[in-house]
């Protein structure tokens, strides 16, 4: 298993990879909302707005679709004022949308109490270049895994490891690389890990980069020990 991990700019790093290297793509970018999480801890335990967050660019997915295989493919979180942006932007890379998956997060969060429905669910897409075929199954498109509560969080928009593993293990094939130009806090890594996976991330807050770096080593270590 190969973990190849980078501090920097996504973009800047993809014009560097090598085409048709990498076998999926799994991610959860910014939305370009502003968003930051922990709402309900005290003030000074709040996260920052994450790097590149405070506007939508989504120029990134025509590298991405350089870099991806003639069979391979792609599975992105969104949001729902959102996803229709990244729906647009992913066909006009040259990804081939095939389904739109929703994370049933299970507990709510917040919003208007008044005229807004208390919202639980992520949006997400997936897509396809090539002859793809799902590696065995075929999954259901909504996933019910409870987020993680605000004092579990090491970054505004963590995703739980069982999710990202049962993702990754729907859409992919033990061996395969995997890469994650927004990694945070190394959430995706720590799966493919888990799951058998090669991995690449990047990662621009140096911050984040090092409890990926952290986070990761420590799921390889743990695979190592014996049971």
């Amino acid at each position: 298993m190969k973990i190849d991990l980078h501090l920097g700019d996504c973009l800047e790093y993809m014009r560097t990879m090598p085409d048709k290297s990498v076998d999926c793509v799994v991610t959860d970018p910014p939305y370009g909302i502003g968003y930051a999480s922990a709402w309900r801890t005290h003030k000074e335990d709040r996260f920052e707005v994450i790097d590149g967050d405070t506007t939508l660019d989504l120029s990134y997915l025509k590298e991405l679709r350089q870099i991806v295989k003639d069979v391979s493919c792609l599975f992105t979180f969104c949001r729902w004022d959102t996803s229709e942006l990244f729906r647009t932007a992913l066909i006009n890379a040259g990804f081939n949308i095939q389904s739109q998956v929703i994370w049933n997060r299970g507990i709510h969060g917040l919003g208007d109490l008044n005229k807004q429905f208390a919202p639980m669910h992520d949006n997400c897409w997936f897509a396809t270049v090539g002859n793809y075929r799902f590696p065995s199954h075929r999954p259901k498109s909504v996933y019910s895994i409870d987020r993680l509560s605000a004092n579990e969080l090491l970054h505004p928009t963590q995703k739980p490891i069982p999710l990202m593993s049962k993702v990754i293990k729907d859409i992919s094939s033990e061996g395969d690389t995997i890469f994650d130009p927004f990694m945070g806090s190394g959430t995706t890594g720590v799966a493919c890990v888990q799951t058998g996976r090669n991995f690449i991330g990047c990662e621009i807050d140096e911050g984040y980069f090092k409890i990926a770096e952290r986070r990761i080593a420590e799921a390889q270590l743990q695979m190592r020990l014996p049971i």
